[in-house]
């Protein structure tokens, strides 16, 4: 059972990589056929037919056919649930309920809505954006929601959609993990009405508890650094969390206490179960009725499954509580499961309930983590005891994970295992019950102790994150390397005796060493990124790096440096940037700027304004000026515009940076936010030099620029427009679309497409995009 269960799972993860669903038609003729020869093949076996090994075979090949048929019709039955493009982008009134934690940003708060009616065909589920600007009260009053009450909103929503770039995080999936069919955001007018203070429901009770908790909370530490620490290991919610603790985090390879894990929701249900068994002993008479182990275990799995609940399900919880209701129900059976069976009807509960959980990057770490602890505890002759199995357990799942660690999020800490050595203990045995505790009994005293111990961690941590080797970092690798490391992880983690036990780590060594294919002397690489309303593009040579601007900052927070630049730099496996060119200060293209100066090193700044007085300082600086030009591994660059003189004199728009990238193969220009103005005077002064095979449009494609001259003089096979989806502004403008295409240039766009990948090389130039290379069936749904 336990191996069909598996291959169940790998049927799910083919299922949710699909590049266009089924049919309907297709997906009930394939569960027909799965079902029939289900009945079939246990008829035979029945009736002595085929044999057992066959039989085997049968069941195998039946249970990867349903995780996938499983999978698919749930994606089905999802995507039915779709906003129609005629709604977007229009106002709509809705009326429902708030149904999940909101989340309070600086500007605004974001939460899931449930509607319950609506003035034209929307979603169910819904994830709004309340701005304090919007708001239609006193300006800058941020509004406060509250889970379970009920409102009547004027809205303009949105099909799922999200950032497309390489290697990085995909937001529209894990919207649909959660069920959310539509975004958008409350209209000022009419204004929107509260109409029940709380619908009472089992799902908004949990949640409104869940919200009293948190506000007692921050309300008990007012400005604590590590408030939002104690909530998460409270309720759930970590995006109280900043990210300077997330980084400080992931550098010590703590992030998983950070969350209610597994490991949490197993201690409190091994606490409350070992302090009822142990109350129950104490009187013989309910000994002889009911034994002390039966009622540990009820007792443990109604604690577990209140804290999973209090805590929001999340993958590895929902793994822990079905593990622990699995042992538990076993035990009241009067029956002693084994490891494999727990962990494969946990695996099979999940993918039934949840089958995107595969796409999380949690769910792998979870089963992966609770599988290695089995397999290096389980059947051995002569297990390690005491602090020697539990530093031994700590080194072998810092070492199986590493494969695991580099392919979802490209490296790990090295400082692991000297961080985990006093952090689990602190956090689960201190730091949680004390913070669990205060649920309970709201002192205010609890709380203060369990920050204190929390900021004497932070101490050791920030220490260990410092160092210059705490992480290893490096570019995504290629899967066949990945398997080849898990498998010698496998190896490497067999019993002592093994013949050549240690050359598992060689199978490592080509994954750890992997470095990406550059572009040929005389070449170059360009992807304009996907960032929303505004600019990234990164160059590649053979040997050296640029970034020609940085992206917008983010009004629900954050910006395009965190989110995206520094990120895709790391999967690309860029440690360094030899130039950061920013085109001008405007927050679309400038708004990243201090994250990239944070997160990557930078050999040289060139803008023509001052370095954000919060980023680091760069090692050169250098204005962006016309005539300016240098050559990197064949590859000519070269500034065309502004002009000294003009600086000052015209808009920050119509001073933009413009730089023009050529090789041999094919070149690129990069026009920034210049205007018709600005045009003229590159077409009347820098004529010769416009021609370019690409163009990264001026302004995201606005009508005040692309004009005729301009679009004559670059004369490009190919337009990228680097714009956000359905933005306000309008961006690209159908007639700048149009001629660009009069013009002789294919339009591409990155909100539609998402990142636009350049190859100039030798055979000329090559375009694609992101989305068309790794389409998923969710994509424009």
């Amino acid at each position: 059972m336990q191996i069909a269960i598996f291959v169940f799972a790998a049927g799910v993860w083919g299922g949710q990589y699909q590049t266009q669903l089924p049919s309907h038609a297709w997906l009930a003729v394939l569960s027909s056929i799965l079902t029939i020869a289900g009945a079939v093949a246990f008829q035979w076996y029945k009736s002595g037919v085929v044999r057992a090994n066959l039989f085997r075979a049968l069941v195998l090949a039946i249970a990867l056919g349903a995780g996938f048929a499983w999978s698919s019709w749930r994606a089905a039955w999802r995507l039915a649930d779709e906003l129609p493009r005629a709604l977007e982008g229009r106002d709509v009134e809705l009326t429902g309920v708030v149904a999940e934690l909101p989340e309070a940003g600086e500007q605004g708060v974001r939460f899931v809505f449930h509607v319950e009616k609506a003035s034209a065909a929307v979603p169910q589920r819904v994830l709004l954006s309340w701005y304090a600007a919007e708001r239609g009260g006193a300006a800058g009053v941020v509004p406060s929601p509250h889970p379970g009450e009920r409102w009547q909103f004027t809205v303009r929503l949105k099909r799922p959609h999200g950032l497309a770039n390489p290697e990085l995080f995909d937001y529209e999936a894990a919207l649909l993990e959660r069920g959310i069919r539509a975004t958008g955001s409350v209209r000022p007018s009419p204004p929107p009405v509260r109409i029940d203070d709380f619908v009472v429901r089992p799902a908004t009770l949990v949640h409104r508890l869940r919200d009293a908790i948190r506000a007692r909370f921050l309300a008990a530490l007012p400005g604590a650094e590590f408030a939002g620490v104690l909530v998460a290991l409270a309720v759930g919610d970590q995006r109280a969390i900043p990210d300077e603790q997330w980084t400080v985090f992931r550098n010590t390879g703590v992030s998983h206490l950070i969350s209610i894990s597994g490991l949490h929701v197993s201690m409190v249900g091994l606490l409350v179960g070992w302090l009822a068994g142990k109350a129950w002993r104490r009187s013989q008479r309910r000994m002889l009725r009911l034994p002390a182990m039966k009622v540990a275990a009820a007792t443990g799995l109604a604690a577990a499954a209140v804290y999973a609940v209090l805590a929001g399900m999340g993958i590895p919880t929902q793994r822990s509580l079905i593990m622990i209701a699995v042992v538990a129900l076993a035990l009241l059976g009067g029956r002693a499961p084994s490891g494999g069976i727990v962990l494969a009807l946990a695996l099979l509960c999940v993918l039934l309930f949840d089958p995107w959980a595969v796409l999380a990057a949690g769910f792998w770490l979870s089963f992966g983590a609770v599988a290695i602890l089995m397999f290096l505890l389980g059947g051995r002759v002569r297990a390690a005891k005491g602090w020697r199995a539990a530093v031994a357990s700590q080194l072998g799942i810092t070492l199986a994970m590493i494969p695991g660690l580099v392919v979802l999020f490209n490296g790990f800490s090295l400082v692991s295992p000297l961080a985990n050595a006093l952090a689990i203990p602190l956090v689960s045995f201190v730091i949680t019950p004390l913070t669990l505790l205060a649920i309970v009994l709201p002192l205010t005293g609890l709380l203060e102790l369990a920050h204190w111990f929390f900021g004497l961690l932070m101490v050791f941590l920030e220490w260990l994150s410092a160092l210059p080797f705490a992480m290893w970092t490096q570019a995504a690798p290629p899967g066949v390397l990945a398997v080849a490391a898990v498998a010698g992880v496998a190896w490497l983690m067999l019993p002592r005796g093994t013949p050549a036990r240690a050359a598992g780590a060689l199978a490592m060594l080509p994954m750890l060493a992997w470095v990406p294919d550059r572009p040929a002397y005389g070449a170059f690489r360009m992807v304009v990124l996907d960032v929303g309303q505004g600019t990234a593009v990164h160059v590649r040579t053979a040997r050296h790096e640029l970034i020609y601007d940085t992206g917008p900052a983010y009004r629900q927070g954050g910006d395009a440096g965190a989110r995206v630049l520094v990120p895709y730099l790391g999967a690309a496996g860029v440690r360094r940037l030899d130039r950061l060119v920013v085109s001008h200060d405007d927050l679309d293209h400038s708004g990243g700027m201090a994250s990239v100066l944070a997160g990557v090193e930078v050999g040289e700044v060139m803008a023509n304004f001052a370095v954000p007085a919060d980023a680091p300082p760069p090692r050169a600086t250098r204005p962006c000026l016309a005539g300016d030009s240098w050559s990197w591994d064949g590859v000519e660059f070269r500034i065309l515009h502004p002009d000294e003189r003009e600086l000052g004199k015209t808009s920050d728009n119509d001073a933009s940076c413009v730089l023009r990238v050529a090789a041999p193969g094919g070149s690129v220009l990069l026009a920034g936010d210049i205007e018709r103005g600005a045009e003229q005077r590159l077409v009347a002064q820098a004529s010769g030099s416009l021609a370019s095979t690409v163009v990264v449009v001026p302004h995201h494609g606005s009508r005040s620029s692309s004009g005729d001259a301009f679009v004559s003089g670059v004369a490009p096979r190919a337009a990228i427009h680097s714009a956000g989806y359905l933005n306000q502004f309008h961006h690209p403008h159908p007639a700048v679309l149009q001629r660009w295409s009069e013009g002789g240039a294919t339009n591409w766009r990155t909100d539609e497409q998402g990142a636009i990948l350049v190859d100039a090389g030798a055979h000329g130039v090559e375009i694609a995009s992101w989305r068309d290379l790794a389409r998923r069936y969710w994509y424009g749904r």
